[in-house]
Protein backbone atom coordinates (compact mmCIF):
# COMPACT_ATOMS: atom_id res chain seq x y z
CA UNK A 1 0.00 0.00 0.00
CA UNK A 2 1.09 3.63 -0.42
CA UNK A 3 2.75 5.53 2.07
CA UNK A 4 0.92 8.47 1.27
CA UNK A 5 -2.87 8.57 2.48
CA UNK A 6 -5.35 10.87 2.80
CA UNK A 7 -7.05 12.22 6.20
CA UNK A 8 -10.85 11.86 5.53
CA UNK A 9 -12.01 11.46 9.10
CA UNK A 10 -10.38 13.49 11.59
CA UNK A 11 -10.84 13.64 15.89
CA UNK A 12 -10.10 16.55 17.75
CA UNK A 13 -10.73 16.87 21.48
CA UNK A 14 -8.29 19.72 23.04
CA UNK A 15 -7.83 21.61 25.91
CA UNK A 16 -5.87 24.33 24.68
CA UNK A 17 -7.96 26.33 22.02
CA UNK A 18 -5.44 28.69 20.56
CA UNK A 19 -4.73 28.98 17.25
CA UNK A 20 -7.16 25.44 16.12
CA UNK A 21 -9.79 27.93 14.12
CA UNK A 22 -7.42 27.94 11.08
CA UNK A 23 -6.59 24.15 11.07
CA UNK A 24 -10.66 22.99 11.43
CA UNK A 25 -11.74 25.38 8.38
CA UNK A 26 -8.73 24.09 6.34
CA UNK A 27 -10.02 20.48 7.21
CA UNK A 28 -13.35 21.44 6.14
CA UNK A 29 -12.23 22.65 2.97
CA UNK A 30 -10.74 19.83 2.65
CA UNK A 31 -13.45 18.01 3.01
CA UNK A 32 -12.76 16.66 6.28
CA UNK A 33 -15.28 15.03 8.12
CA UNK A 34 -14.25 16.28 12.04
CA UNK A 35 -15.59 14.23 15.08
CA UNK A 36 -15.80 16.15 19.08
CA UNK A 37 -16.70 16.20 22.25
CA UNK A 38 -17.51 18.59 24.95
CA UNK A 39 -15.53 22.26 25.09
CA UNK A 40 -14.04 21.19 21.97
CA UNK A 41 -16.93 20.92 19.41
CA UNK A 42 -19.03 24.20 20.80
CA UNK A 43 -15.76 25.69 19.66
CA UNK A 44 -15.69 24.20 16.09
CA UNK A 45 -19.07 25.07 15.56
CA UNK A 46 -18.60 28.49 16.59
CA UNK A 47 -16.01 28.28 13.70
CA UNK A 48 -19.07 27.92 11.21
CA UNK A 49 -17.87 24.13 10.62
CA UNK A 50 -19.97 21.24 11.02
CA UNK A 51 -19.00 18.47 13.47
CA UNK A 52 -20.02 14.89 14.21
CA UNK A 53 -20.45 14.67 17.70
CA UNK A 54 -18.47 11.58 19.50
CA UNK A 55 -21.22 10.64 21.63
CA UNK A 56 -23.57 10.13 18.13
CA UNK A 57 -20.81 7.51 16.96
CA UNK A 58 -20.79 5.54 20.19
CA UNK A 59 -24.06 6.38 21.23
CA UNK A 60 -22.92 6.71 24.95
CA UNK A 61 -23.08 10.37 26.54
CA UNK A 62 -19.76 11.25 28.21
CA UNK A 63 -20.76 10.46 31.79
CA UNK A 64 -18.89 10.93 35.46
CA UNK A 65 -18.37 14.76 35.13
CA UNK A 66 -16.66 14.09 32.20
CA UNK A 67 -14.06 11.61 32.78
CA UNK A 68 -15.54 9.10 30.08
CA UNK A 69 -16.09 10.52 26.48
CA UNK A 70 -13.87 8.66 24.46
CA UNK A 71 -13.15 5.74 25.88
CA UNK A 72 -15.39 3.25 23.20
CA UNK A 73 -14.26 0.77 20.58
CA UNK A 74 -15.87 2.61 18.16
CA UNK A 75 -13.64 5.49 18.68
CA UNK A 76 -10.34 3.19 19.24
CA UNK A 77 -11.47 0.99 16.90
CA UNK A 78 -11.19 3.91 14.25
CA UNK A 79 -7.77 5.06 15.44
CA UNK A 80 -5.73 1.23 15.84
CA UNK A 81 -7.80 -0.41 12.73
CA UNK A 82 -4.54 -1.43 10.10
CA UNK A 83 -5.82 -0.62 6.99
CA UNK A 84 -3.40 -3.02 5.52
CA UNK A 85 -5.47 -6.34 7.33
CA UNK A 86 -8.23 -7.05 5.37
CA UNK A 87 -9.55 -9.07 8.71
CA UNK A 88 -9.26 -5.26 10.46
CA UNK A 89 -10.82 -3.63 7.62
CA UNK A 90 -14.02 -5.97 7.76
CA UNK A 91 -14.08 -5.67 11.56
CA UNK A 92 -14.38 -2.03 11.11
CA UNK A 93 -16.78 -2.18 8.64
CA UNK A 94 -19.43 -4.80 10.56
CA UNK A 95 -19.45 -2.23 13.62
CA UNK A 96 -19.82 0.72 11.39
CA UNK A 97 -16.69 2.07 12.95
CA UNK A 98 -15.13 5.21 10.65
CA UNK A 99 -11.22 5.36 9.69
CA UNK A 100 -10.06 7.89 11.95
CA UNK A 101 -6.94 9.27 9.82
CA UNK A 102 -5.93 12.43 12.29
CA UNK A 103 -6.39 12.89 15.85
CA UNK A 104 -5.86 16.72 17.49
CA UNK A 105 -5.29 15.86 21.02
CA UNK A 106 -3.55 17.31 24.13
CA UNK A 107 -3.77 16.62 27.67
CA UNK A 108 -5.08 18.49 30.85
CA UNK A 109 -3.18 20.72 32.45
CA UNK A 110 -1.49 18.67 35.03
CA UNK A 111 2.24 20.21 35.63
CA UNK A 112 0.71 23.77 35.66
CA UNK A 113 -2.28 22.46 37.97
CA UNK A 114 0.42 21.58 40.27
CA UNK A 115 2.63 24.73 40.03
CA UNK A 116 -0.12 26.57 41.16
CA UNK A 117 -0.10 25.04 44.15
CA UNK A 118 -3.73 23.93 43.84
CA UNK A 119 -5.57 21.02 45.94
CA UNK A 120 -5.14 17.54 45.03
CA UNK A 121 -8.21 17.13 44.60
CA UNK A 122 -7.82 19.50 41.69
CA UNK A 123 -4.50 17.67 40.64
CA UNK A 124 -5.79 14.59 40.22
CA UNK A 125 -8.49 15.68 38.27
CA UNK A 126 -6.04 17.10 35.88
CA UNK A 127 -4.89 13.88 35.11
CA UNK A 128 -5.67 12.64 31.74
CA UNK A 129 -7.03 9.63 30.71
CA UNK A 130 -8.84 9.05 27.47
CA UNK A 131 -6.20 12.24 26.20
CA UNK A 132 -3.80 10.07 26.70
CA UNK A 133 -4.95 7.07 25.63
CA UNK A 134 -5.65 8.86 22.42
CA UNK A 135 -2.18 9.83 21.80
CA UNK A 136 -0.52 6.74 22.63
CA UNK A 137 -3.34 4.70 20.41
CA UNK A 138 -2.40 6.89 17.68
CA UNK A 139 1.21 7.04 18.20
CA UNK A 140 0.90 3.30 17.78
CA UNK A 141 -0.75 3.24 14.79
CA UNK A 142 1.31 5.86 12.73
CA UNK A 143 1.09 3.91 9.57
CA UNK A 144 -2.02 4.73 9.13
CA UNK A 145 -2.94 7.83 11.47
CA UNK A 146 -1.32 11.66 11.92
CA UNK A 147 -1.04 12.16 15.19
CA UNK A 148 -0.86 16.12 16.94
CA UNK A 149 -0.25 15.88 20.78
CA UNK A 150 0.41 19.35 21.53
CA UNK A 151 -0.67 23.07 20.16
CA UNK A 152 3.31 23.37 19.55
CA UNK A 153 2.62 21.45 16.82
CA UNK A 154 -0.22 23.12 15.15
CA UNK A 155 1.81 25.66 12.51
CA UNK A 156 3.55 22.91 11.48
CA UNK A 157 0.15 20.94 10.56
CA UNK A 158 -1.11 23.63 8.91
CA UNK A 159 1.64 23.70 6.48
CA UNK A 160 1.04 20.45 6.09
CA UNK A 161 -2.21 20.57 5.69
CA UNK A 162 -1.74 23.38 2.70
CA UNK A 163 1.72 21.37 1.21
CA UNK A 164 0.00 18.30 0.85
CA UNK A 165 -3.25 18.84 0.01
CA UNK A 166 -5.00 17.12 2.95
CA UNK A 167 -2.24 13.90 2.69
CA UNK A 168 0.33 12.68 5.15
CA UNK A 169 3.75 10.42 4.01
CA UNK A 170 5.02 8.32 6.66
CA UNK A 171 7.61 10.23 7.76
CA UNK A 172 5.15 12.86 8.46
CA UNK A 173 3.31 10.67 10.34
CA UNK A 174 6.60 8.91 12.31
CA UNK A 175 7.85 12.43 13.32
CA UNK A 176 4.54 13.63 15.41
CA UNK A 177 4.31 9.55 16.67
CA UNK A 178 7.85 11.15 18.24
CA UNK A 179 6.48 14.08 19.24
CA UNK A 180 2.78 12.08 20.84
CA UNK A 181 5.42 9.86 23.09
CA UNK A 182 7.45 12.63 24.15
CA UNK A 183 4.45 14.44 25.50
CA UNK A 184 3.15 11.38 26.96
CA UNK A 185 5.88 9.79 28.68
CA UNK A 186 6.73 13.97 29.85
CA UNK A 187 3.06 13.59 31.15
CA UNK A 188 3.77 10.70 32.68
CA UNK A 189 7.05 11.46 34.65
CA UNK A 190 5.25 14.88 36.36
CA UNK A 191 2.68 12.50 37.71
CA UNK A 192 4.87 9.87 39.38
CA UNK A 193 6.84 12.59 40.61
CA UNK A 194 4.41 14.05 42.16
CA UNK A 195 2.50 11.09 43.86
CA UNK A 196 6.57 10.17 44.80
CA UNK A 197 6.98 13.23 46.45
CA UNK A 198 10.65 13.13 46.56
CA UNK A 199 10.63 9.73 47.83
CA UNK A 200 13.51 7.67 45.69
CA UNK A 201 11.31 4.91 44.62
CA UNK A 202 13.26 5.59 40.74
CA UNK A 203 14.59 8.00 38.83
CA UNK A 204 12.64 9.62 36.41
CA UNK A 205 13.24 13.31 35.05
CA UNK A 206 12.04 14.55 31.52
CA UNK A 207 12.85 17.45 29.72
CA UNK A 208 11.16 18.39 26.24
CA UNK A 209 13.32 20.21 24.57
CA UNK A 210 16.90 19.50 23.12
CA UNK A 211 19.71 20.99 20.82
CA UNK A 212 22.59 19.49 19.53
CA UNK A 213 25.53 21.51 19.94
CA UNK A 214 28.87 21.62 17.41
CA UNK A 215 30.65 19.01 19.85
CA UNK A 216 30.76 17.82 23.38
CA UNK A 217 33.52 18.55 25.58
CA UNK A 218 36.11 18.00 22.93
CA UNK A 219 35.47 18.36 19.24
CA UNK A 220 35.56 14.18 18.95
CA UNK A 221 32.52 14.14 21.52
CA UNK A 222 28.98 14.68 20.69
CA UNK A 223 27.03 17.49 22.51
CA UNK A 224 23.53 17.98 23.18
CA UNK A 225 21.58 20.48 25.48
CA UNK A 226 18.62 19.23 27.22
CA UNK A 227 16.57 22.19 28.21
CA UNK A 228 15.20 25.56 27.05
CA UNK A 229 17.73 28.47 27.26
CA UNK A 230 15.32 30.67 25.81
CA UNK A 231 13.82 30.93 29.22
CA UNK A 232 16.83 32.00 31.40
CA UNK A 233 18.69 34.01 28.56
CA UNK A 234 17.81 36.54 25.58
CA UNK A 235 20.74 36.10 23.64
CA UNK A 236 21.83 39.28 21.98
CA UNK A 237 24.90 38.77 19.91
CA UNK A 238 27.54 36.15 18.86
CA UNK A 239 28.10 32.06 17.74
CA UNK A 240 25.51 29.08 19.52
CA UNK A 241 27.00 28.34 22.90
CA UNK A 242 29.14 25.21 23.39
CA UNK A 243 29.29 22.61 25.37
CA UNK A 244 32.03 23.97 27.71
CA UNK A 245 30.52 27.71 27.32
CA UNK A 246 27.54 25.93 28.90
CA UNK A 247 29.54 24.56 32.13
CA UNK A 248 30.96 28.11 32.72
CA UNK A 249 27.84 29.59 32.10
CA UNK A 250 26.18 27.36 34.55
CA UNK A 251 28.69 27.93 37.24
CA UNK A 252 29.00 31.86 36.35
CA UNK A 253 25.27 32.12 37.38
CA UNK A 254 25.14 30.12 40.44
CA UNK A 255 28.33 32.46 41.82
CA UNK A 256 27.06 35.55 41.12
CA UNK A 257 23.46 34.16 42.80
CA UNK A 258 25.54 34.69 45.72
CA UNK A 259 25.66 38.55 45.26
CA UNK A 260 22.76 41.21 46.12
CA UNK A 261 26.05 43.55 45.82
CA UNK A 262 27.13 45.26 42.48
CA UNK A 263 29.70 42.65 41.89
CA UNK A 264 31.53 41.31 38.56
CA UNK A 265 32.90 37.63 38.21
CA UNK A 266 35.10 36.32 35.49
CA UNK A 267 35.31 32.41 35.72
CA UNK A 268 37.30 29.87 33.53
CA UNK A 269 36.95 26.34 33.69
CA UNK A 270 33.96 26.83 35.98
CA UNK A 271 36.30 28.88 38.83
CA UNK A 272 36.43 32.12 39.37
CA UNK A 273 39.89 33.42 38.35
CA UNK A 274 38.56 37.14 39.27
CA UNK A 275 35.67 38.32 41.19
CA UNK A 276 34.91 42.23 42.96
CA UNK A 277 32.52 44.39 44.38
CA UNK A 278 32.13 47.66 44.38
CA UNK A 279 29.52 50.48 44.44
CA UNK A 280 30.51 51.26 40.60
CA UNK A 281 30.32 48.65 37.56
CA UNK A 282 33.52 49.82 36.04
CA UNK A 283 35.11 49.66 39.27
CA UNK A 284 33.90 46.02 39.92
CA UNK A 285 34.95 45.09 36.49
CA UNK A 286 38.78 46.40 36.96
CA UNK A 287 39.46 44.58 40.40
CA UNK A 288 38.12 41.34 38.89
CA UNK A 289 39.79 41.71 36.14
CA UNK A 290 43.49 42.34 38.43
CA UNK A 291 42.66 39.34 39.81
CA UNK A 292 43.76 37.05 37.42
CA UNK A 293 44.34 39.35 34.10
CA UNK A 294 46.23 36.07 32.39
CA UNK A 295 43.20 33.54 33.00
CA UNK A 296 40.87 36.12 32.15
CA UNK A 297 41.31 35.74 28.14
CA UNK A 298 38.82 33.51 26.97
CA UNK A 299 36.99 33.83 30.07
CA UNK A 300 33.03 34.02 31.17
CA UNK A 301 32.12 37.42 31.95
CA UNK A 302 29.10 37.76 34.36
CA UNK A 303 28.07 40.81 36.52
CA UNK A 304 24.31 41.46 38.67
CA UNK A 305 24.06 45.03 37.03
CA UNK A 306 23.00 46.72 33.55
CA UNK A 307 26.52 47.31 31.79
CA UNK A 308 27.02 50.97 30.46
CA UNK A 309 29.19 52.22 28.05
CA UNK A 310 31.83 52.99 30.46
CA UNK A 311 32.54 49.24 31.37
CA UNK A 312 31.84 47.81 28.05
CA UNK A 313 34.47 49.90 26.41
CA UNK A 314 37.06 48.68 29.52
CA UNK A 315 35.75 45.32 29.02
CA UNK A 316 36.24 45.29 24.98
CA UNK A 317 39.89 45.07 25.76
CA UNK A 318 39.75 41.38 26.37
CA UNK A 319 38.97 38.69 24.69
CA UNK A 320 36.43 36.76 26.06
CA UNK A 321 33.50 34.39 24.92
CA UNK A 322 30.63 35.19 26.91
CA UNK A 323 28.98 38.12 28.55
CA UNK A 324 26.07 37.85 31.24
CA UNK A 325 24.09 40.75 32.14
CA UNK A 326 20.29 41.66 33.66
CA UNK A 327 20.57 44.24 31.04
CA UNK A 328 22.81 46.73 28.53
CA UNK A 329 22.23 50.43 27.60
CA UNK A 330 22.48 50.26 24.15
CA UNK A 331 25.92 52.20 24.12
CA UNK A 332 27.54 49.53 25.66
CA UNK A 333 25.51 46.77 23.87
CA UNK A 334 27.07 48.52 20.23
CA UNK A 335 30.57 48.43 21.91
CA UNK A 336 30.11 44.70 22.81
CA UNK A 337 28.60 43.72 19.42
CA UNK A 338 32.05 44.79 17.66
CA UNK A 339 33.44 41.65 18.07
CA UNK A 340 31.68 39.18 15.75
CA UNK A 341 31.56 35.64 17.89
CA UNK A 342 31.59 37.08 21.19
CA UNK A 343 28.18 35.60 23.01
CA UNK A 344 26.15 38.51 24.71
CA UNK A 345 23.46 37.21 27.05
CA UNK A 346 20.86 39.04 29.20
CA UNK A 347 19.92 36.80 32.04
CA UNK A 348 16.39 36.81 32.73
CA UNK A 349 14.97 36.24 36.10
CA UNK A 350 14.07 32.44 36.09
CA UNK A 351 13.32 29.53 38.93
CA UNK A 352 16.41 27.29 38.42
CA UNK A 353 15.88 23.98 39.90
CA UNK A 354 17.18 22.90 43.58
CA UNK A 355 18.37 19.23 42.56
CA UNK A 356 21.11 18.30 40.34
CA UNK A 357 21.89 14.88 39.07
CA UNK A 358 24.85 13.26 36.79
CA UNK A 359 25.51 9.86 35.24
CA UNK A 360 27.99 7.75 37.45
CA UNK A 361 28.74 4.03 36.40
CA UNK A 362 25.97 2.41 35.44
CA UNK A 363 23.27 4.83 37.20
CA UNK A 364 22.75 8.52 38.47
CA UNK A 365 23.56 10.06 41.13
CA UNK A 366 20.86 12.55 42.75
CA UNK A 367 21.36 15.41 45.81
CA UNK A 368 20.03 18.62 46.56
CA UNK A 369 21.97 21.75 45.09
CA UNK A 370 24.17 23.57 48.00
CA UNK A 371 22.37 26.32 48.25
CA UNK A 372 23.77 27.04 51.99
CA UNK A 373 24.91 30.80 52.32
CA UNK A 374 26.30 31.61 55.21
CA UNK A 375 25.37 34.94 56.96
CA UNK A 376 27.17 36.41 60.27
CA UNK A 377 25.29 35.13 62.42
CA UNK A 378 26.57 31.54 61.07
CA UNK A 379 30.31 32.63 62.22
CA UNK A 380 31.22 31.16 65.69
CA UNK A 381 34.05 32.95 66.53
CA UNK A 382 36.58 29.82 67.90
CA UNK A 383 39.71 31.73 68.40
CA UNK A 384 40.53 34.82 71.44
CA UNK A 385 40.89 37.41 68.35
CA UNK A 386 37.23 37.74 66.87
CA UNK A 387 37.65 39.27 63.44
CA UNK A 388 37.04 43.04 62.66
CA UNK A 389 33.61 43.90 61.14
CA UNK A 390 35.73 44.50 57.84
CA UNK A 391 37.58 41.36 57.90
CA UNK A 392 33.63 39.64 58.80
CA UNK A 393 32.67 41.01 55.33
CA UNK A 394 36.15 39.66 53.52
CA UNK A 395 35.31 36.45 55.27
CA UNK A 396 31.53 35.97 53.96
CA UNK A 397 33.11 37.09 50.50
CA UNK A 398 35.65 35.07 50.28
CA UNK A 399 33.08 31.51 51.75
CA UNK A 400 31.01 32.30 48.50
CA UNK A 401 33.61 31.80 46.37
CA UNK A 402 35.15 28.39 47.72
CA UNK A 403 31.49 27.50 47.90
CA UNK A 404 31.44 27.40 43.84
CA UNK A 405 35.19 26.44 43.21
CA UNK A 406 36.54 22.81 43.17
CA UNK A 407 37.85 21.32 45.64
CA UNK A 408 40.33 21.04 47.52
CA UNK A 409 40.30 24.67 47.49
CA UNK A 410 41.70 28.17 49.43
CA UNK A 411 40.47 31.59 48.14
CA UNK A 412 41.92 34.45 49.16
CA UNK A 413 40.12 37.92 49.57
CA UNK A 414 40.59 41.46 50.69
CA UNK A 415 38.58 44.34 50.71
CA UNK A 416 35.82 42.37 48.49
CA UNK A 417 38.11 41.60 45.97
CA UNK A 418 39.17 37.95 45.36
CA UNK A 419 43.28 37.85 45.42
CA UNK A 420 43.56 34.61 44.30
CA UNK A 421 42.30 30.81 44.67
CA UNK A 422 44.31 27.34 44.59
CA UNK A 423 41.99 24.75 42.74
CA UNK A 424 41.01 21.75 42.77
CA UNK A 425 44.28 20.68 44.39
CA UNK A 426 44.92 16.90 45.98
CA UNK A 427 46.06 18.73 48.93
CA UNK A 428 44.64 21.91 50.71
CA UNK A 429 48.11 22.38 51.93
CA UNK A 430 48.84 22.97 47.68
CA UNK A 431 45.77 25.12 47.21
CA UNK A 432 47.18 27.48 49.95
CA UNK A 433 50.43 27.57 48.44
CA UNK A 434 48.86 28.09 45.00
CA UNK A 435 46.82 30.86 46.17
CA UNK A 436 49.63 32.76 48.05
CA UNK A 437 51.87 32.38 44.71
CA UNK A 438 49.05 33.40 42.41
CA UNK A 439 48.43 36.67 44.53
CA UNK A 440 52.08 37.21 44.79
CA UNK A 441 52.63 37.15 41.21
CA UNK A 442 49.81 39.70 40.46
CA UNK A 443 51.37 42.22 42.58
CA UNK A 444 48.69 41.37 45.86
CA UNK A 445 49.32 42.49 49.21
CA UNK A 446 47.94 39.69 51.48
CA UNK A 447 48.51 41.35 54.73
CA UNK A 448 45.62 41.54 56.19
CA UNK A 449 43.57 39.49 53.70
CA UNK A 450 41.43 36.50 55.02
CA UNK A 451 41.35 33.31 54.10
CA UNK A 452 38.13 30.52 53.12
CA UNK A 453 38.44 26.87 52.99
CA UNK A 454 35.96 24.26 51.53
CA UNK A 455 36.55 22.14 54.11
CA UNK A 456 38.17 21.84 57.40
CA UNK A 457 41.89 21.58 58.35
CA UNK A 458 42.97 17.91 59.43
CA UNK A 459 46.52 19.60 60.55
CA UNK A 460 47.59 23.43 61.50
CA UNK A 461 50.43 23.71 58.89
CA UNK A 462 47.61 25.87 56.51
CA UNK A 463 47.05 28.71 59.25
CA UNK A 464 50.93 28.47 59.43
CA UNK A 465 51.21 28.68 56.11
CA UNK A 466 48.52 31.60 55.80
CA UNK A 467 50.16 33.52 58.92
CA UNK A 468 53.46 33.60 57.17
CA UNK A 469 51.78 35.21 53.99
CA UNK A 470 49.89 37.92 55.99
CA UNK A 471 46.50 36.69 56.61
CA UNK A 472 44.89 38.24 59.76
CA UNK A 473 41.47 36.24 59.65
CA UNK A 474 40.19 32.36 58.68
CA UNK A 475 36.99 30.95 57.82
CA UNK A 476 36.11 27.34 57.76
CA UNK A 477 33.52 24.47 58.27
CA UNK A 478 35.42 23.14 61.46
CA UNK A 479 35.27 19.22 62.40
CA UNK A 480 38.09 17.65 62.27
CA UNK A 481 39.42 15.80 65.49
CA UNK A 482 42.36 17.84 65.13
CA UNK A 483 40.42 21.62 64.86
CA UNK A 484 42.11 23.14 68.62
CA UNK A 485 45.28 22.20 67.13
CA UNK A 486 44.51 25.11 64.53
CA UNK A 487 42.84 27.17 66.91
CA UNK A 488 45.63 27.18 69.08
CA UNK A 489 48.45 28.48 66.71
CA UNK A 490 45.68 31.44 65.69
CA UNK A 491 46.13 32.05 69.17
CA UNK A 492 49.46 32.28 69.51
CA UNK A 493 49.88 34.37 66.61
CA UNK A 494 46.93 36.64 66.95
CA UNK A 495 44.95 35.18 63.83
CA UNK A 496 41.37 35.57 64.10
CA UNK A 497 39.07 31.80 63.15
CA UNK A 498 35.29 31.52 62.56
CA UNK A 499 33.61 28.03 61.84
CA UNK A 500 30.45 27.58 60.19
CA UNK A 501 29.53 23.70 60.48
CA UNK A 502 29.00 23.48 56.89
CA UNK A 503 31.48 22.11 54.35
CA UNK A 504 31.06 23.17 50.44
CA UNK A 505 33.09 20.68 48.73
CA UNK A 506 32.46 20.88 45.41
CA UNK A 507 33.38 17.70 42.83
Amino acid sequence: MSELKKINNALISVFYKDNLAPIVKKLHELGVTIYSTGGTQNFIEEQGVPVETVEGLTSYPSILGGRVKTLHPKVFGGILGRRELESDLLQLEEYEIPQIDLVIVDLYPFEETVASGASETDIIEKIDIGGISLIRAAAKNFRDVLIVSSRNEYPELLDLLNDKNGFTDLSDRRNHAVNAFNTSSHYDTHIFNYFANGEAKAFKQSIQKSQVLRYGENPHQKGIFHGDLDTLFDKLHGKELSYNNLLDVDAAVSLIAEFEECTFAILKHNNACGIASREKLVDAWKDALAGDPVSAFGGILITNREIDKETAEEINKLFCEVVIAPAYNSEALDILKSKKNRIILVQKPCELPTSQFRTLLNGVVEQDKDLKAETKKDLKTVTKKSPTENEVKDLLFANKIVKHTKSNTIVLAKNGQLCASGVGQTSRVDALRQAIIKAEAFGFDLNGAVMASDAFFPFPDCVEIANQAGITAVIQPGGSVKDQDSIDYCDNVGIAMVMTGTRHFKH
